[in-house]
C-alpha cells in the first residue's frame, strides 16, 4: 500500500538548490511525487512510497535540507491524492 504526504518547508529554501535535492534524495529513497516552489517563499511537494521507513527519511531530510538551507517549518500531512509511481518532478 502507498502512502501520499504533502510537505511545505519555509524559511531560506529557495535558490539553494533545494528542489533539485529533494528530487535527489526522493529518487535515492525510491520514492515518487514532485515539488515546487511558491510564491510566499515556501517550497510545497507530494511525495508517495510504499515504504513508511523512506518517507520518513525524506521527513528527516526536509527539516535540515540541502547545504545553504535554513528551514524554519516543516508541514507534513498525510493525503489521499495519485501520484505517478517512479517518477519524482520538479515543478515550475
Amino acid at each position: 500500500m502507498q502512502e501520499s504526504y504533502r510537505f511545505v518547508v519555509t524559511g531560506r529554501v529557495q535558490g539553494v538548490g533545494f528542489r533539485v535535492a529533494t528530487r535527489r534524495k526522493a529518487q535515492a529513497l525510491g520514492l515518487s511525487g514532485w515539488v515546487r516552489n511558491c510564491a510566499d517563499g515556501s517550497v510545497e511537494g507530494l511525495v508517495a512510497g510504499p515504504s513508511f521507513e523512506s518517507l520518513g527519511a525524506l521527513r528527516d531530510w526536509l527539516r535540515r535540507g540541502p547545504p545553504g538551507a535554513k528551514v524554519e517549518t516543516l508541514e507534513w500531512q498525510a493525503v489521499d491524492a495519485p501520484v505517478e509511481a517512479g517518477t519524482f518532478l520538479v515543478r515550475r
